[in-house]
């Protein structure tokens, strides 16, 4: 097991005020159907949640909760097709829970999100974002998922396609730019980070996904498009990298009148993020010294002191449990001691973040424009999140939910 018996000890405890705390949520309270924070990723949690406390009605909440998002979403006038906030979101982890790859159509509950994602991805020009959270990159994690479907290959294709016509010449490769009119008003940045370089929004999570994409069982013209784009994409990611001494790797984002330093700690953003999802390419593409870049930089990552990592709370996407399952998913890759020792420490991290009683099963979350704390149920930063990353350092189980996180 990664944790120390004492972490174990403090684990088992808030895994199981959390497994109580969520079979107490009434589901008709959530009104979001998604993957990030609504019916969508409970259901996932659900489903993992049963595997460590069977018997006790996980599994039944976990059937509920994705057939309530399901209605929820039929009900929508118009839905979006992203991961996290659309509708392959659901379709994704209905597939993780109970796809059947040998249904026939008629009786494949995804066939029609297949049809309408296919029509959404051959609209041209494409001016719709790329990326992993809301984009073209989310959008093939959910028809990996789906493959072999002939339907999923065609969507892979259509991926690596509108990649391919967005990209733009980056010396010494290509990027991805950011259109501002993808953000809300309020999260609008000046000056404009044009080169994303999150594993999120950034051009970090198009490398993890093309990486997939060249090494899966789809035909040989997405194949080697996807790969062609790999190469130039981690070329142009490499250049980004910061001198030595600057105290990260890599900044937030790169354009004109932004700050060349070092950004948070994150999954979402930061070196450890991008570390795993080039590591993610590297296995996939059998490139041995991206792996290697993405070990140096992950053990860089693991040397930063906790006051210059940005960490102030402990979820998914930029607290102290989703490092910890990077650094845990980076450790069972490479085998590296260093790595697990750092998954340890912010597990510890994690679980001092503890207060019984406090927020959602002992945890505050500080979310949205004011960052205050407050207890968050939802995947990508809330609760659900931290329980799943606490089952995987304790527990055996199957974590295919990281996919979404492309960190597998």
């Amino acid at each position: 097991m990664l944790l120390t018996r004492h972490q174990m000890r403090e684990a088992d405890a808030a895994l199981g005020e959390l497994s109580r705390r969520f079979l107490t949520v009434r589901l008709s309270s959530i009104t979001g159907p998604f993957l990030a924070d609504g019916l969508a990723g409970v259901a996932l949690l659900h489903a993992q949640l049963d595997a460590a406390f069977p018997g006790v009605g996980h599994d039944v909440r976990a059937q509920h909760a994705l057939g309530r998002a399901i209605d929820l979403l039929a009900s929508s006038p118009t839905p979006s097709p992203s991961l996290y906030s659309g509708f392959s979101g659901i379709a994704w982890v209905a597939e993780l829970l109970s796809g059947d790859p040998n249904a026939q159509v008629e009786d494949d509950p995804n066939a029609e999100i297949d049809s309408a994602l296919e029509t959404y991805l051959a609209q041209r020009p494409w001016t719709r974002p790329y990326d992993l959270i809301g984009g073209a990159v989310g959008i093939g994690v959910y028809a990996l998922e789906r493959l072999p479907r002939p339907s999923a290959k065609r969507i892979l294709a259509l991926v690596v396609d509108r990649l391919k016509e967005t990209a733009r010449p980056r010396p010494p490769g290509i990027a991805w730019r950011s259109d501002p009119r993808w953000v809300p008003i309020q999260w609008r940045q000046t000056p404009h980070p044009d080169w994303n370089l999150g594993v999120a929004h950034g051009v970090p999570g198009v490398i993890a996904v093309l990486g997939r994409i060249a090494a899966a069982e789809v035909d040989s013209p997405t194949q080697n498009n996807a790969r062609a784009l790999l190469d130039k994409a981690v070329a142009w990611l490499l250049a980004q990298e910061l001198p030595p001494g600057t105290g990260g790797r890599f900044a937030a984002a790169v354009g004109r009148g932004l700050p060349r330093k070092p950004t948070r700690l994150a999954w979402c953003y930061g070196d450890a993020g991008i570390a795993a999802a080039l590591l993610v390419a590297a296995r996939a593409v059998r490139e041995s010294e991206w792996e290697r870049v993405a070990l140096r930089v992950a053990l860089h990552a693991a040397t930063r002191t906790e006051s210059t990592t940005g960490v102030v709370d402990a979820g998914l996407c930029h607290g102290a449990a989703g490092i910890a399952h990077v650094f845990h998913r980076i450790y069972r890759a490479t085998g590296d001691k260093r790595i697990a020792a750092a998954a340890r420490q912010w597990s510890e991290r994690a679980l001092a973040m503890r207060k019984t009683g406090r927020g959602f099963g002992g945890f505050l979350m500080y979310v949205g424009a004011e960052k205050r704390a407050r207890g968050q149920l939802g995947f990508l930063t809330g609760s659900a999140g931290v329980t799943l990353a606490l089952l995987a350092a304790t527990t055996d189980s199957d974590t295919a939910w990281d996919r979404a996180l492309l960190l597998s």
